[in-house]
C-alpha cells in the first residue's frame, strides 16, 4: 500500500458523503469510494477517504496524501485530496473518526507534517 503514497490516483464513490452505511449504523461524513481493478486485504478495490470535497459526488482523481493502517483489521485505506500537502495527521484523524474510530490503526504519510 505505501507505493500508493503521492501517486494520482482515480476512486469511483460508492458511499458518498451522507449516505449510511449497508450494514452498521453510520452515516459517511466523507466521499468514500475505492481504486477499481486493484486489489487489498480483504480481496475487494482499495478502498480511499476523499478529503477537501463538500458535496456528494461520483468519481474523484487526487493524490493519496495518508495510509490509514488499520493495525486489528486486514483491510487499510487511502486518504486520497485534490492537494497533496493541505491536511496533517491530526486533521485526517479528525476527519476519519466517523468510522475508524472502531479500529486500531495508525496513519503513514510521506511528510509528517504540512
Amino acid at each position: 500500500m505505501r507505493n500508493f503514497l503521492g501517486k494520482y490516483v482515480k476512486i469511483k464513490i460508492d458511499r458518498p458523503l451522507g449516505a449510511k452505511h449497508p450494514k452498521y449504523d453510520l452515516i459517511y461524513t466523507l466521499n468514500y469510494g475505492y481504486i477499481p481493478n486493484t486489489i487489498s486485504g480483504d480481496g475487494e478495490e482499495i478502498d480511499a477517504y476523499i478529503v477537501g470535497e463538500f458535496l456528494p459526488i461520483e468519481t474523484f482523481e487526487g493524490y493519496v496524501i495518508a495510509i490509514i493502517e488499520r493495525v486489528d483489521d486486514n483491510e487499510d485505506k487511502l486518504v486520497v485530496c485534490k492537494e497533496p500537502n493541505k491536511y496533517n495527521k491530526e486533521q485526517i484523524k479528525a476527519l476519519v473518526e466517523f468510522q475508524e474510530r472502531f479500529f486500531k490503526s495508525n496513519i503513514i504519510m510521506k511528510k509528517e507534517e504540512i
